[in-house]
C-alpha cells in the first residue's frame, strides 16, 4: 500500500537525483597530494588538445605507483557513478536506442532481488547481486560499514592526513610535479612533436616523484599507512569493476532470468513438458521436465517445515489428520487384524478365512516379526507397534519426497 502522507509534495517537485554526496566524502579526502592528483586528473579528463590515446598513455606513464596516484582513482569513481544517475553505464543494444534512466536501472535492481531466490534458492548477495553490488558507490558504501570496521574513507582519511600532516619533502616534490604537469595541459592549444616532447616530460617527473615518494613511505611509522592506501585503493576499485560488470550486463542477466521462469512455466502443459524434454540436449534439463510430473504430484503443503526440528511435529499433525493411529489398544484383537488388511506390505489373500488371531499370525510372519513361543497378545503389540510406526516412516517419508520437490537443485 502506498504511503499518501507526502505525496504530494513529491510528485510535484523533481528529485533532482545527483552523486552529490559521494563527491561532498571524495571532497574529504583532497588533502595534499591528493588534492593535487585530483586536479591533475581531472585537466587530463577535461582537456579538448589530448587525443584519448594520449591521454590513455599518459595516465598509464603517471599510474606506474598505483596508491599512490589517488587522484586518478577517486575520479574514476565519481565519473563512474555519474554514469550510473544519468543511466550512460547501460549500453545501447542499437544505434538510435534511448539510453536506461535511473529508474529503469532501480526498477531492474529490484527485479533481480526477487529473480535470484526465486530460481537460486538464496538470495542475491550470495549471487554478488544484491543492491549494494550494483549501487554501492551511490549508496554511501564507502563512508559507512554494517560492522566494527573502519569505512574505506574513514580509513584512507587517517592515512592521507598522517601522511600530509608528515610534511615529507617527497611529497612536497610530487605536489610540484603533479602542478607542473597539470599547468602544462592546461595550457596546450595545439599538438605537435615538441607538445608531445613537453608532455612527456613532465610526466616522467610524475613518475619519478611517485618512486621517491613511495619509498620515503618504506618504512615506519609510514609503511603501515602506505599498506593502508593499497587496501583502501583495492577495496574501491574492486566494488567499481563490480558494479561495472553488474549493471552493464543487468540487461542480459534479467532477460535470462526471466526466460528461464518462462520454461518452467511451460512444464504445467503435458505436451509442450514431453516437447522440452525432447528439444533440450542438455541432461539436467530433461531431467527437469521429464520427472516434473512426479515431483509435482509430491508437492503437499502440509508436509513444508521450516526446519528438521519441526518434522516430528509436523508428522504427529498429518496422522491425526488422517485420523491415525486408527487403533491403539493392541488386546483388541479384531481392530488389530483389521488395521493389518489395509497394510499395503502384507499379502491379504484368504483373510476372509481366517480369525483374528491367525490373521496377527500370519501378518508378523510376513513382517519379520517373531512368533515363535510368544502369546498371541505378545503377538498383537508387536504389529500394532509395527503397523503403528509403519504409518509414521510413511508420512516422513511423504515429507522428505515435499522438502525434495520444494527444494531448489
Amino acid at each position: 500500500m502506498t504511503v499518501n502522507k507526502g505525496l504530494l509534495s513529491l510528485v510535484e517537485n523533481t528529485p533532482n537525483f545527483s552523486n552529490q554526496a559521494l563527491e561532498n566524502a571524495v571532497n574529504t579526502l583532497k588533502i595534499g597530494w591528493v588534492q593535487k592528483s585530483f586536479e591533475l586528473d581531472s585537466a587530463i579528463a577535461s582537456n579538448t588538445v589530448l587525443t584519448t590515446s594520449q591521454k590513455n598513455d599518459l595516465k598509464d606513464d603517471i599510474n606506474n605507483v598505483t596508491h599512490l596516484n589517488l587522484g586518478r582513482v577517486l575520479g574514476d569513481l565519481v565519473r563512474h557513478s555519474a554514469t550510473i544517475i544519468d543511466g550512460t553505464i547501460i549500453p545501447l543494444e542499437n544505434d538510435g536506442d534511448q539510453g536506461a534512466t535511473l529508474l529503469q536501472i532501480l526498477q531492474n535492481v529490484q527485479s533481480v532481488q526477487s529473480l535470484v531466490p526465486e530460481l537460486y534458492g538464496v538470495s542475491a548477495s550470495d549471487k554478488s547481486r544484491a543492491v549494494n553490488d550494483h549501487l554501492g558507490t551511490l549508496n554511501n558504501m564507502f563512508i559507512t560499514t554494517e560492522d566494527s570496521s573502519a569505512p574505506v574513507f574513514t580509513s584512507l582519511s587517517e592515512s592521507i592526513n598522517f601522511i600530509v600532516d608528515s610534511n615529507l619533502a617527497t611529497e612536497t616534490a610530487l605536489e610540484t610535479a603533479y602542478d607542473n604537469l597539470k599547468d602544462f595541459i592546461n595550457s596546450v592549444v595545439a599538438d605537435s612533436t615538441d607538445f608531445q616532447q613537453t608532455l612527456d616530460t613532465f610526466s616522467t617527473a610524475v613518475a619519478t616523484a611517485h618512486t621517491n615518494f613511495n619509498n620515503a613511505l618504506g618504512s615506519e611509522p609510514y609503511l603501515t599507512h602506505r599498506n593502508n592506501l593499497l587496501a583502501q585503493r583495492e577495496k574501491i576499485n574492486v566494488q567499481v569493476a563490480l558494479e561495472n560488470s553488474n549493471l552493464t550486463t543487468l540487461n542480459t542477466y534479467i532477460d535470462t532470468l526471466s526466460d528461464y521462469i518462462s520454461y518452467t512455466s511451460l512444464a504445467e502443459d503435458e505436451t509442450l513438458r514431453k516437447l522440452m524434454s525432447t528439444v533440450a540436449q542438455d541432461s539436467n534439463w530433461q531431467t527437469y521436465f521429464n520427472d516434473y510430473e512426479t515431483n509435482q504430484a509430491n508437492l503437499n503443503p502440509i508436509y513444508t517445515t521450516d526446519t528438521d526440528s519441526d518434522k516430528s511435529a509436523v508428522i504427529d499433525q498429518v496422522l491425526a489428520d488422517s485420523g491415525l493411529p486408527d487403533v491403539t489398544d493392541s488386546t483388541d484383537f479384531d481392530a488389530v487384524a483389521s488395521k493389518a488388511k489395509r497394510d499395503s506390505r502384507i499379502d491379504t489373500t484368504n483373510f476372509d478365512r481366517f480369525s483374528a488371531e491367525q490373521i496377527i499370525e500370519k501378518s508378523c510372519v510376513q513382517l519379520g516379526i517373531t512368533t515363535a513361543n510368544r502369546t498371541i497378545s505378545a503377538l498383537s503389540g508387536s504389529l500394532l507397534r509395527n503397523m503403528n510406526q509403519h504409518d509414521r516412516d510413511t508420512i516422513a517419508r511423504q515429507l522428505d519426497l515435499n522438502e525434495s520437490a520444494d527444494t531448489i537443485s
